[in-house]
């Protein structure tokens, strides 16, 4: 359960040069660990003081694709710890027979143990993250006291066809590949947001493409209505972000899971699937929010509510 420091806070070019968005300051920066989870190495990003915020990346990422709109995180007075899960970002896969969102739950929870982490955390998740924090908060009520759901996998449907509604079991490979491009390259940041997305996700791919291409199938099908709606009766607080841009995670997933949570706090913007990474400022100033409203929630009262057709917007880049 032994922890060391992989490096000092990372630095890279668009953080010399201001990148994407405004620059924030070294204390910030998320510095890169390791750490032994279930008998195997680990790595994740950690930075800033207050309450802790878990920060569960999407499929085919890792948890420094995100280092820019973690470091606005940090901002908002939190204490941020950023796990590569099992299969990215040089932490081994789960074992075959684990290979499933109650697995990569168990492993955060696990985790989150291991840092010495005691308390119940703020757990937050993007696309397949979510996925996982759900699990976690589901499975593990002792160990999370607020969801943050950012585009979040999770909703039963795929689509509302006229009287038709298409479960997400239904949905092809082929529709969830030909908007995976699109949703997670941002075309306004493509430029500086492409080459730290291949130089993270293409070891992951190489490295175990078993549980590269297990996971993405994990994120296609998945349907968390039970766990939604056990969240929705123990008062869990729950934010519930989304794109609305998004192709990735239909309308019509974003609703369901809207419906099955009951009535979450709700802040949509313009955004594409990957808008916290095209424009981390933005983020920022929707996490300072966020944060507010799950401290003022406190962990004992339901959450704020707020319907998806009066949501909160703001104008994000990327999408």
């Amino acid at each position: 359960m032994a922890r060391r420091d992989m490096a000092r806070a990372e630095q890279g070019p668009d953080d010399q040069h201001g990148g994407v968005g405004t620059h924030q300051g070294a204390g910030n920066r998320l510095t890169w660990k390791c750490v032994s989870v279930q008998g195997r190495e680990s790595r994740y990003g950690e930075a800033g003081a207050g309450p802790t915020v878990l920060f569960l990346h999407g499929w085919g990422l890792d948890h420094k694709v995100y280092k820019r709109a973690l470091a606005r995180l940090v901002a908002a007075g939190v204490h941020v710890l950023a796990p590569a899960l099992p299969g990215f970002g040089g932490t081994p896969a789960l074992p075959r027979t684990t290979t499933d969102l109650e697995g990569y739950a168990a492993w955060a929870g696990e985790f989150l143990r291991c840092v010495g982490v005691g308390e119940p955390v703020l757990a937050m998740g993007h696309s397949f993250g979510g996925g996982v924090a759900i699990k976690l908060a589901h499975d593990h009520p002792d160990q999370v006291r607020a969801l943050v759901l950012v585009n979040s996998i999770g909703g039963s449907t795929w689509s509302h066809r006229g009287p038709r509604r298409r479960a997400m079991s239904d949905r092809p490979l082929w529709d969830w590949g030909i908007h995976f491009p699109a949703d997670v390259l941002p075309t306004r940041q493509t430029r500086r947001v492409v080459p730290v997305i291949v130089a993270e996700a293409l070891p992951s791919l190489l490295r175990d493409p078993r549980a590269f291409w297990d996971a993405a199938g994990l994120a296609r099908r998945a349907d968390l209505g039970s766990e939604l709606v056990e969240l929705r009766r123990r008062r869990l607080p729950v934010v519930v972000l989304w794109g609305r841009a998004d192709r990735l995670i239909t309308q019509d997933s974003f609703e369901d899971l809207c419906e099955a949570l009951g009535r979450p706090q709700v802040v949509t913007v313009p955004g594409a699937h990957s808008w916290l990474i095209a424009d981390p400022d933005a983020f920022g100033e929707v996490m300072t929010n966020v944060v507010d409203i799950v401290r003022l929630a406190g962990g004992d009262a339901g959450p704020v509510s707020r319907s998806p057709d009066t949501a909160r917007s703001r104008s994000v880049e990327g999408g």
